[in-house]
């Protein structure tokens, strides 16, 4: 077993003692561990270094990828979780292929574990992970930027008792926000998205206490009118990026809680 704290103190240097298909197996396993700290540790770090400096050969780096689609059927909450930070990692290297975004569609909006944090598993954070996915996929020229806008809104439309308690809303917005900055998508496309919402949730009566996916979507799409009034940043070290056709967004933000409150 790799000490990979040790790793991680060397500045993340690749042992010369071993093979970098066993290193990166290990790693791999590692970020499914459900041990927190394991998982959320120091393998996490050495993995994320090692894909941004291309330490780690191109085909490697893509059956690393598969391996995170294969794991979004994974039994084990954890394990799902945590792949798309991983595919996250190597999209943003400029790895991809469609099948990563095929799977991720698939889990996204059908996970139901929307825990946050879990006392003995850590962080799980199933809808803030996917959302940097959704976000780096949404931003990726190969895949239509409408395709993440219909996942975010089937995300945001899955019953579920859970309320976002560790920023979840914040994340999706910034995600959705980041998707709204492509300069290819049409005036309909980028408030499109918004239409199933306002049908889903604007046609009956809100009972109460409100759904908790209601209350979530509500939440998501004010912090996302306030991101469509700044602009996004990509990293706090960059300035804001506008919303390509701000103000329709922001007019079908608006009309969609409208309806939604108003009902």
């Amino acid at each position: 077993m790799t000490d990979w704290k040790s790793v991680e103190a060397a500045d993340c240097a690749v042992p010369a003692d071993r093979p970098m298909g066993d290193l990166v197996r290990e790693l791999s396993r590692a970020l499914a561990d459900p041990d927190p700290l394991v998982r959320d540790g120091a393998p996490y770090t050495v993995l994320a270094t090692w894909i941004a400096r291309g330490a780690i050969e191109t085909s490697r780096r893509l059956e690393l990828g598969d391996e995170m689609a294969t794991r979004f059927t994974d039994p084990r909450v954890e394990a799902r979780t945590f792949a798309p930070l991983v595919l996250d990692m190597l999209v943003a290297a400029g790895d991809f292929k469609a099948g990563w975004v095929d799977a991720f569609e698939r889990w996204y909006p059908a996970e139901q574990d929307l825990r946050g944090h879990d006392e003995t598993l850590g962080w799980l954070h199933a809808v803030a992970h996917g959302a940097d996915l959704l976000a780096g996929f949404g931003r990726h020229p190969e895949v239509a930027p409408v395709r993440m806008l219909d996942l975010a809104a089937a995300r945001l439309m899955a019953p579920t008792d859970h309320v976002y308690d560790q920023m979840e809303d914040d994340r999706l917005a910034r995600a959705i926000a980041r998707v709204l900055t492509r300069t290819d998508l049409s005036e309909r496309d980028a408030v499109g998205w918004l239409d199933p919402i306002a049908d889903r949730f604007g046609a009956d009566r809100i009972s109460t206490p409100v759904p908790a996916h209601i209350s979530n979507c509500l939440r998501t799409l004010r912090l996302l009118y306030i991101l469509a009034d700044r602009g996004v940043r990509p990293t706090s070290e960059m300035p804001a990026e506008p919303l390509h056709h701000r103000d329709a967004v922001k007019c079908g933000i608006a009309t969609v809680l409208d309806r939604i409150v108003r009902r």
